[in-house]
């Protein structure tokens, strides 16, 4: 029995040995890797909670289509005060441009001007009497003090009410109305903000794209900027794949590669967007024939058309691929 188990054993070491002396080695111009995405994760503008979930995995959204929406209870409370807020600055703007060219009371103030006026030609004829008959010896000196002191009080009165009466006609006091149409000003911009706080609550899809995945439900709780849904535009997806060293000068940024894969179509293309510029070790999964431990140079290029489909983490062969016909290299 012990010489029946060993003779099996090496039976299948020597199966194992032959297969990977002999499998056919992968042609020098063609590179391997498979497909990636770079994924858009998207999130809420503000912590909430989630209130509606437009989609779900795998579906094909459209840019600008609704994917999920925030709840909103706490902003449109802060948006009607600040409503109310914009009504009553409202008011109190009218009130003033209404209170500087009243007609009635420019007519009151005018009236006071020319009782001051009466008072002041009163007071000077008593002043110049007085004067008179101090001169003459018949009243004291206190009596002409007395009448120019309330000479003097309704010269100032006269000023004081003529004032009062050039500033009611004038059209506004600049600086009560200024203040009260800046604070309407300010309102109003806090109103705007407050909308478009609320109007982001629903995120829209950036791009055109499928969805990959969900993350949160309806109810839960989400964290500003925290990730909602992940989104894939097709243009986001690209074959990483790598180059060793005598094989890069094959390849240039830009130039077109032709993808094949496993019961893939035969017309699949991508060009060149990204080469690195340090090498690196052969990773430890690489979907190659053989591996061996050499410096590689990661490389990506950019799926167009119908390459767009694969899935991600299909594993792919790349190779250069000539230029459409009438196509400029």
């Amino acid at each position: 029995m012990k010489r029946l188990a060993v003779f099996i054993a090496l039976a299948l070491l020597a199966v194992v040995v032959w297969r990977v002396a002999y499998r056919p080695a992968t042609p020098a111009d063609v590179f391997l890797g498979y497909v990636e995405g770079e994924i858009l994760y998207i999130g809420p503008y503000e912590t909430e909670r989630v209130a509606n979930l437009a989609v779900s995995a795998g579906a094909q959204v459209k840019k600008g289509d609704p994917l999920f929406t925030m709840s909103t209870t706490l902003l449109d409370r802060a948006r009607d005060e600040a409503s109310a807020r914009i009504a009553q600055l409202e008011a109190q703007v009218e009130n003033v441009q209404a209170a500087m060219n009243r007609p009635e009371q420019i007519a009151v103030l005018q009236a006071g001007l020319e009782r001051a006026e009466a008072a002041l030609k009163l007071s000077r004829a008593d002043y110049d009497r007085q004067r008179k008959l101090y001169a003459e010896g018949h009243v004291a000196k206190a009596a002409l003090d007395r009448a120019e002191m309330a000479r003097t009080r309704d010269e100032a009165s006269v000023k004081e009410a003529r004032r009062q009466v050039e500033a009611s006609r004038m059209a506004s006091r600049s600086q009560e109305i200024e203040a009260a149409e800046a604070n309407l000003k300010q309102a109003r911009a806090q109103l705007d903000a407050m909308n478009l706080r609320i109007k982001r609550q629903s995120v829209l899809a950036p791009a055109e794209g499928v969805v990959q995945d969900v993350f949160f439900r309806p109810g839960e709780i989400v964290n500003a900027g925290q990730p909602v849904v992940a989104l894939l535009p097709p243009e986001n997806r690209k074959v990483r794949f790598y180059v060793s060293e005598p094989e890069l000068p094959k390849i240039s940024l830009g130039e077109r590669m032709r993808v094949t894969c496993d019961g893939c179509a035969d017309d699949l293309f991508g060009r060149v967007s990204y080469i690195a510029s340090r090498q690196e070790y052969t990773p430890p999964v690489i979907f190659s024939d053989k591996e061996r431990a050499k410096l590689v140079f990661k490389a990506e290029a950019r799926l167009e058309g119908a390459a767009r489909a694969l899935p991600l983490g299909m594993p792919v062969a790349v190779r250069p691929a000539p230029e459409p016909t009438g196509t400029a290299q």
